[in-house]
C-alpha cells in the first residue's frame, strides 16, 4: 500500500495534529500493531493490485477550477437522508477494531460524535451496538453480514433494529471466504508474527459469527459462510420484508445490480469493492460512480468508498454524483497510533482538504459541485 514519504521518521511524531496528510498515518499504525493486525487492516487480494488501483485512479480525474466566484462563505454541509452532516464524509465499517486499539469502536463513536460524523458499524465489531450507539449519543448505520442461515439473519435485524440502528447495510460482496480467496499480505505478515494466536482466537478460528457482540446468544451452528451463496434478489426481496426501517446495499459496481438494488427496496446504494480486500477485479470504485449514478436516476443517495486519501477524492466523488464517501482504512490508522484522538485528526485532514478545494475551485456549496467540475484526464473540455 502507497504511503507518502514525508514521515519516514515516525517516531519523530508525538501527536495526531503534527500528522500533515492521512497517509502518514498508516506507517505509525505500522509501527504501533503486531504484523498480522497490521496484515489484516493492509492486506487485498492476490497482488493488492485493485486495493492500489482503488487510490491511484483518483489521479486520472482533473478539477476544472474556476475563479470569479463568491467565496466569501464556504459550507462543507451536505443533507443527507433528511439529515445535515458538516462534511459528507462518514466512517465506513470495519471489523474487530480491538486488534487496532483497546478502545476499538468505542473510541471511533466518540470520534464520529465530536465531529458529526456518520458512523456505520461492522457485523464483526468488536464492541456491541448499544455500547457505540451510547458512545456516539445517536445512531449509527449497522452493516450486516447476513450468513448463510436465514434464522441467524433475521435475527441480527432484529437486534439491531431494537438496539436503535437506523439502517440496515446488506454487504454483498463477500462470497469468496477467507479460506477460498488469497489474502496473501496477510498470510505473508501473519507468519512473521510470533505472537500465539490462539490466546485470542479460540481453536485458531477467525470466523466473526463466533466471537462478534451481534452474533453473541444466537445459534450460529449452522453458519458457514458470512454471505449466502443463493443471495438472488429474491433473497434481497425476503430481506427488505423484514428490515423495518431504511436499508443499503453496500457493494455495487455496476449500472444494472443498482438499478435492480432500487428496484427492489434499497434506500441508498454504495459503490465498493470492499477496499480491494475480496477481488481482483483491477477496477477501482471511483471508476464505478457514474455508471451507478446514471442507473440510480437520483431516485436514493449513492454513496462511494475505497482509495479515498485527499479532500480532492471526496471533492471528485461527488462532482461524479455521489452524495458522500466513506472511509475504512484512515481511521483505523489513526485509532492504531493515537486512539480517538487519531480518528479526529484524520476528519479534521479530510474536513480541511474538502474546503480548501472547493475555495480553489469556485464552488462554494457541496450542490455547486457539479459534473462540469470534472475533467478525464485526456479528455478535452
Amino acid at each position: 500500500m502507497p504511503t507518502s514519504g514525508a514521515p519516514a521518521a515516525a517516531e519523530a511524531v508525538h501527536r495526531a495534529a503534527d500528522v500533515l496528510d492521512v497517509r502518514d498515518f498508516e506507517p505509525l499504525a505500522r509501527a504501533a500493531l503486531p504484523p498480522a493486525h497490521y496484515g489484516y487492516l493492509a492486506t487485498g487480494i492476490d497482488d493488492d493490485r485493485t486495493l492500489l488501483r482503488n487510490e491511484a485512479a483518483f489521479s486520472e480525474y482533473e478539477i476544472r477550477s474556476h475563479r470569479f466566484a463568491d467565496m466569501t462563505h464556504v459550507d462543507t454541509a451536505q443533507n443527507v437522508l433528511g439529515e445535515r452532516w458538516p462534511m459528507p464524509v462518514y466512517l465506513s465499517a470495519v471489523s474487530s477494531l480491538a486488534a487496532f486499539h483497546p478502545e476499538a469502536e468505542k473510541a471511533v463513536a466518540r470520534a464520529a460524535q465530536t465531529r458529526g460524523a456518520r458512523m456505520m458499524l461492522s457485523s464483526g465489531s468488536s464492541t456491541s451496538l448499544e455500547r457505540v450507539i451510547a458512545e456516539r449519543h445517536a445512531p449509527v448505520w449497522q452493516q450486516l453480514y447476513p450468513t448463510d442461515d436465514w434464522s441467524v439473519t433475521k435475527a441480527m435485524v432484529q437486534r439491531a433494529e431494537a438496539a436503535g440502528a437506523d439502517a440496515i447495510v446488506l454487504t454483498v460482496d463477500g462470497r469468496a471466504t477467507a479460506g477460498v480467496r488469497n489474502s496473501e499480505t496477510l498470510r505473508r505478515l501473519a507468519r512473521v508474527d510470533t505472537r500465539t494466536c490462539t490466546n485470542c482466537h479460540a481453536g485458531n478460528r477467525h470466523d466473526m459469527w463466533l466471537k462478534a457482540p451481534l452474533f453473541a446468544g444466537l445459534d450460529v451452528s449452522r453458519v458457514s459462510a458470512l454471505v449466502p451463496a443463493d443471495l438472488t434478489i429474491g433473497w434481497l426481496d425476503r430481506l427488505r420484508h423484514i428490515v423495518r426501517g431504511r436499508l443499503f446495499v453496500k457493494g455495487i459496481v455496476t449500472g444494472e445490480d443498482a438499478a435492480l438494488a432500487v428496484a427492489h427496496g434499497a434506500d441508498a446504494v454504495i459503490v465498493s469493492n470492499h477496499g480491494g480486500r475480496n477481488e481482483e477485479t483491477l477496477r477501482a470504485s471511483i471508476d464505478c460512480v457514474a455508471e451507478v449514478v446514471a442507473a440510480v436516476r437520483g431516485r436514493v443517495p449513492v454513496f462511494v468508498d475505497g482509495g479515498v486519501r485527499r479532500g480532492t477524492d471526496v471533492y471528485k466523488a461527488l462532482a461524479l454524483g455521489a452524495t458522500a464517501v466513506g472511509i475504512g482504512r484512515p481511521p483505523c490508522w489513526g485509532l492504531a497510533a493515537f486512539g480517538q484522538e487519531g480518528v479526529e485528526a484524520v476528519l479534521d485532514l479530510y474536513a480541511r482538504e474538502v474546503k480548501a478545494i472547493m475555495m480553489q475551485a469556485g464552488t462554494p456549496t457541496i450542490a455547486a459541485i457539479t459534473s462540469k467540475a470534472l475533467l478525464r484526464r485526456g479528455a478535452s473540455a
